[in-house]
């Protein structure tokens, strides 16, 4: 039973989430030393902490993919999920969070980061998640308390409910007052708070700050309403009571104030996710899984071992599961379970049995994919979740540096998209290219980190080709012959054909205007098809589009004419008539929608003018107070590095979309340059 007199709710799952360098890596390890799991907390900038422990988070210092701890909190099992805060990873969150109980939201009183804080609780709030707010590196804040709360209050739809108020001394927290406890704590480092008597001037502030939490609550309650007008205390359990039914309601979003690197409120804040923070029943209903049926997980992370082979970490939302199981996925896919393994970071503990609420690695599925559910038996359990990969904003081409790897990149490929269901991989092998889409440059760097240092395989990036096109500007006409005199029958071939411009979009137009016979009827396609292979590649070098070609006159030799003669005998003619046609380059312009924070509108609007973008409008975005949506047409060329300085630009949120809107005539110098490259 929990203190308040409400029964313990089984093995817990619990996002950590918030914006990029908030300190979520340093809260989970203050987590894992307080319950004990570790001796000592790690540290992200020395490279020793329990998550981020891959070389390439290792590398850059940031997380790159969730980091799962499974702990163990005065008698219940609570697994922590730490999940990557920058834009580029984002889409690691939107797989592991709606699975949980709950979400910590570790942030700090940063203006600047008020729009990430923004993205991130958006997610939350669409999803349905109740969460917490963690206002960390409060023995550093320059900011009142209430004045931090209306700041951060700017990201969030559900109001956010002050739970403490920080005990100053000399400008500095010290420790903190609990409004629902009514009890005051003074820090102490890397250790729980010690409880201490109210300090001189603190009880007026305090029954402010109390007031104000139970009027937010009262909002809701009727019964405690009345106790508050009536000025009768209500009972702690009654308040214990709302605040978790405010909370698993999402009528509000308690926050807690701290320091990670410290320690410092991290066993209060424990306390308040074992109390209460929904379990598993809770999130069952709000996932539509009912509570009866067969064993059911869901898997939200895939990992690729190396010789361990493959693991998806899994949600078990009902029943148990044991190692040897037969289980099928929501896709189809059937597998027997390998190995059940508690994690903490890259630690595994075998284990015989998954029970109910436990989050553990489910060892070789090999047919079934993140976001997949799986069951025991024979029935294909439905799909829990549909989680679209965000649209890619960056892309590279790849290629080997080593020629014997290229058959190994196919399968480095697929698991590393496997992992991380935001890369996208586009095989061109008409151009011989394969391209590597994703949320942006550290994104896509870390997946060739990966392909080194896991996989082995080395490749080299460079720009994406970009389809440029010519066409003509003028009409022209020319004659081609095909005549060649071999031992037995020769080849013979004639056409006369006239080329002239279509409006663009068009594409390519074939006419035939033979009369009396001069082509045979059987030849007039091949003439056709010899036109189309020959503005296949065009004077400038590249396909020639939007073009009409016209067959007038011709003859024919009834022994040496065939239809490859008179393949031919188009191709010389196209060849002589383009040139003369006045060709001209063209190159994709693509429709961009760039979504940015208000005060970045005129630095992003800068970005696009400067590309040789074309503004069409602004808007303000619908239902995101704060922020501006920029529409434009900006040529394919100069999109590539856009995210880049985008991001740059607005404290690593901006975005866009893009989609192909048409082919604009290419002159000048940029033209020069482009036929140049290409030849």
């Amino acid at each position: 039973m929990a203190p308040n007199g409400r029964e313990a709710k089984g093995p817990r799952c619990i996002a950590i989430v918030g914006p990029f360098q908030s300190g979520k890596t340093t809260l989970l390890e203050a987590i894992l030393e307080r319950t004990g799991t570790i001796g000592r907390s790690g540290r992200v900038t020395n490279g020793d902490s329990v998550g981020d422990a891959s070389p390439e988070a290792r590398a850059h210092a940031m997380s790159i993919e969730p980091n799962v701890a499974t702990v163990s909190f005065l008698g219940d099992t609570m697994t922590f999920i730490d999940c990557p805060g920058s834009t580029e990873f984002l889409h690691e969150m939107r797989n592991v969070a709606p699975v949980c109980d709950a979400a910590i939201v570790v942030c700090e009183a940063d203006e600047r980061k008020i729009p990430a804080l923004q993205i991130i609780l958006r997610e939350l709030e669409e999803a349905d998640i109740p969460r917490f707010l963690f206002i960390n590196k409060i023995d550093t804040a320059s900011r009142r308390v209430r004045e931090t709360l209306a700041l951060l209050q700017r990201a969030s739809r559900t109001p956010l409910l002050l739970r403490q108020i920080p005990i100053w001394k000399d400008g500095i927290a010290v420790g903190f007052i609990d409004l629902a406890l009514e009890r005051a704590f003074i820090y102490r480092e890397h250790a729980p708070s010690e409880i201490v008597d109210m300090p001189d001037g603190e009880a007026l502030r305090e029954r402010e700050a109390r007031f104000a939490m139970l009027e937010r609550l009262a909002d809701y309650d009727d019964a405690l309403m009345g106790d508050l007008i009536s000025e009768i205390e209500p009972p702690r359990d009654r308040v214990f009571d709302d605040l978790a039914r405010e909370l698993k309601d999402q009528h509000v979003v308690p926050a807690f104030i701290g320091s990670a690197d410290r320690g410092n409120g991290v066993t209060r804040l424990l306390k308040a996710l074992r109390h209460e923070a929904p379990g598993l029943e809770e999130t069952r209903a709000r996932l539509g899984v009912a509570e009866e049926g067969a064993p059911l997980a869901q898997i939200m992370k895939t990992v690729h071992l190396g010789q361990g082979g493959k693991m998806s970490v899994s949600r078990v939302l009902r029943g148990e599961f044991h190692e040897g199981d037969t289980v099928i996925g929501s896709r189809g896919g059937e597998a027997r379970i390998g190995s059940l393994l508690s994690l903490v970071g890259t630690t595994m503990t075998r284990k015989d049995v998954a029970v109910a609420g436990e989050a553990l690695g489910f060892g070789r599925l090999e047919d079934l994919a993140t976001t997949d559910c799986f069951s025991t038996g024979k029935t294909r359990p439905e799909a829990i979740l549909s989680v679209a990969p965000p649209e890619p904003v960056y892309v590279v081409a790849i290629r080997v540096k080593d020629r014997k790897d290229d058959v190994r990149l196919t399968g480095a490929l697929a698991k590393i998209a496997e992992e991380d269901p935001s890369l996208v991989i586009d095989n061109r092998p008409e151009i011989g290219e394969i391209r590597l889409l994703g949320q942006g440059e550290m994104h896509l760097r870390v997946a060739v980190e990966k392909l080194a240092s896991r996989f082995q395989v080395g490749v080299e990036t460079s720009k994406p080709r970009i389809s440029y096109c010519e066409t003509i500007r003028a009409p022209a006409s020319a004659r081609g012959r095909h005549r060649k005199q071999t031992g037995g029958h020769g080849q013979f071939g004639d056409v006369m054909i006239e080329i002239h411009p279509l409006p663009r979009g068009e594409g390519f137009a074939f006419q035939d205007k033979i009369t009396g016979g001069v082509v045979p009827r059987q030849y007039i396609p091949s003439v056709e098809t010899g036109a189309r292979d020959a503005v296949r590649c065009g004077p400038l070098g590249f396909p020639v589009v939007d073009l009409a070609v016209t067959l007038t006159d011709g003859s024919y030799h009834t022994v040496d004419s065939s239809d490859a003669a008179f393949q031919a005998a188009a191709k010389l003619a196209l060849a002589e008539a383009l040139p003369k046609a006045k060709p001209v380059l063209l190159e994709p312009v693509l429709s961009v929608e760039v979504t940015i924070p208000t005060e970045a509108l005129s630095r992003a609007t800068g970005l696009v003018t400067a590309r040789r973008g074309q503004i069409l409008g602004y808007d303000a975005r619908p239902g995101w107070p704060g922020w501006d949506v920029i529409s434009a047409t900006i040529p394919e060329a100069e999109v590539g590095d856009l995210i880049i300085e985008l991001r740059s630009a607005t404290s690593g949120v901006g975005t866009f979309s893009t989609r192909f809107d048409h082919m604009a005539e290419l002159s000048g110098r940029p033209a020069e340059l482009v036929m140049q490259k290409a030849h």
